[in-house]
């Protein structure tokens, strides 16, 4: 890809506006798509959220300062959306943001997108029971594989804070798994 600096000029030039969104579209689908799905569980859903990043993000790209990079403020976009359509559904239903996550999981077993074996069933039930901010941590550091520095970025947290975060993620994990 070239430079970010171009890149971003080509995503703000009306000229170059349409072929560089599509160029951002088809080297962040594959990684939004398994951050989102990390969230939201659901192929179905995690497809309409991946839409409605897009969407934010071509209608919100004049407002990008570059003050973080275009990864960062993308994949923020995407944790927001997906945040929101979990807290979205769980209004509609008339229940707790937790509850709805417990109804999640128990779907994610009928989902026929979703391979995970039972350590895997189990890992998506002990991160239910973790805080969202430790849950976000330890999907991002754990599923996505991101480093400190682009969390804290994505997050607006410290990457001290981030590794706290992490630390108690996994010792509850850890926990839950050796009595379940």
């Amino acid at each position: 890809m070239q430079d970010e600096k171009e890149f971003i000029a080509d995503l703000l030039n009306p000229k170059t506006q349409n072929e560089a969104f599509r160029r951002l579209v088809r080297e962040y689908q594959r990684p939004l798509y398994n951050h989102i799905r990390t969230i939201v569980l659901n192929h179905d859903d995690t497809d309409d959220v991946l839409q409605n990043t897009f969407v934010k993000v071509f209608q919100n790209l004049k407002n990008f300062k570059g003050e973080s990079k275009l990864f960062s403020w993308v994949y923020r976009i995407a944790t927001n959306e997906s945040i929101t359509f979990i807290n979205q559904r769980a209004k509609k239903s008339g229940i707790s943001s937790e509850e709805i996550k417990d109804k999640m999981i128990n779907n994610l077993q009928a989902d026929v997108d979703y391979d995970g074996d039972e350590i895997q069933m189990k890992l998506q039930k002990a991160l239910a029971l973790l805080p969202e901010k430790q849950q976000l941590v330890f999907k991002m550091k754990y599923f996505q594989e991101l480093k400190y520095e682009e969390i804290s970025e994505i997050l607006g947290t410290t990457v001290g804070g981030l590794k706290a975060s992490y630390f108690h993620a996994v010792k509850k994990i850890e926990e839950f798994l050796n009595k379940n």
